[in-house]
């Protein structure tokens, strides 16, 4: 997870006043991908799963979780 800038193959969601852009292969891999925020004090920070998840996936596949300050 990173702040980035729509690119020609990304697919752009807006939630509120957020918008997402996520890489438009990693759509087509993983199919549905859903970002929680998590509220627990110093270990606040954003998870991420999808519908389809990769084995041995770790930050840069369908499924991955960034504590605040730790992705980016």
């Amino acid at each position: 997870m990173a702040l980035d800038e729509p690119k020609e193959n990304d697919q752009t969601f807006d939630n509120d006043d957020l918008k997402f852009v996520v890489d438009g292969e990693l759509m087509t891999n993983c199919e549905e991908i859903k970002v929680d925020f998590h509220d627990a004090g110093h270990r606040s920070g954003f998870a991420i799963t999808s519908k389809v998840p990769v084995v041995g996936a770790s930050g840069g596949g369908c499924g991955s979780s960034c504590s605040s300050g730790s992705c980016g």
